[in-house]
C-alpha cells in the first residue's frame, strides 16, 4: 500500500469499517501510520483517538474487538476500506454499527459462497470437493440436483418439520447457485431480472 498521511494536517487518513460477510458499513475511524502498522501486525483494528489523543485497539475495553480480513486504499491513497469480521457489536453504545442500525447477515454469505463456488468451479479435477466434481459431470447432473432438491423441498412442506424444510430449502438454494454459474450466471443477475419486472 502506499498511503497518503501527509494529505491532511494532522497525519490521519479515514478508515471506513465493513463488514465481511454482510457488506454494512460498520463504522469510521481515522488512522495514522502506526495504527495501521498495528492493526496489521496484530489482525485487530487499531485507530488513532483524536478525542484520547493515543492509540486505540476497538473492543481493548468491551471485548468486541474487529478482527481484520483486508484493507485497500481508495484511488487517491488518502482513505482505507477495512473488512472485518466484528466480535460482537461495534458502537460503544451498544449498537451493532455507529448508526444505531443493525447488521443483519442479509445476503452479503450468499455473495462469499458463491465466490466459494467459482473457486471450486476452476478447479473442476479437485477430487476432494463436492462442488467440483458436479461441474467435472457437467450440466446435466447439477440440473439433475436442482430437481431432486426441488422434489424434497415440495415433500418437506407438506410434512410438519420446520428443521427438514429448511435444511432441504438450503440444499436447493446452494444447487441452484451451482446451477447459476454452470449456466454462466450469477445471483445478482437473478435480481436484475426481478428487479426490470418491478417497473
Amino acid at each position: 500500500m502506499n498511503i497518503n498521511f501527509n494529505k491532511s494536517s494532522n497525519g490521519l487518513i479515514p478508515a471506513i469499517i465493513q463488514d465481511n460477510q454482510t457488506k454494512n458499513v460498520l463504522m469510521l475511524g481515522y488512522m495514522n501510520q502506526e495504527a495501521l502498522d498495528k492493526t496489521l501486525e496484530t489482525k485487530q483494528v487499531t485507530f488513532f483517538s483524536r478525542s484520547k489523543n493515543r492509540m486505540w485497539t476497538k473492543g481493548e475495553e468491551s471485548g468486541n474487538f474487529l478482527e481484520l480480513i483486508s484493507i485497500k486504499e481508495d484511488c487517491d491513497n488518502d482513505t482505507l476500506l477495512i473488512k472485518v469480521n466484528p466480535n460482537g457489536p461495534t458502537c460503544h453504545k451498544g449498537t451493532d454499527t455507529c448508526w444505531a442500525e443493525s447488521n443483519n447477515q442479509d445476503f452479503g454469505f450468499l455473495l462469499q459462497l458463491e465466490e466459494t463456488i467459482s473457486e471450486r468451479k476452476q478447479n473442476a479435477d479437485s477430487e476432494n470437493s463436492y462442488v467440483a466434481s458436479l461441474f467435472a459431470k457437467g450440466i446435466n447432473k447439477i440440473a439433475q440436483k436442482v430437481g431432486e432438491e426441488a422434489v424434497e423441498v415440495i415433500i418437506e412442506a407438506k410434512d410438519n418439520s420446520d428443521v427438514l424444510f429448511l435444511s432441504e430449502s438450503a440444499d436447493l438454494l446452494f444447487h441452484y447457485l451451482i446451477l447459476l454459474q454452470a449456466k454462466g450466471f450469477r445471483l445478482n443477475d437473478v435480481v436484475k431480472t426481478l428487479k426490470s419486472r418491478s417497473k
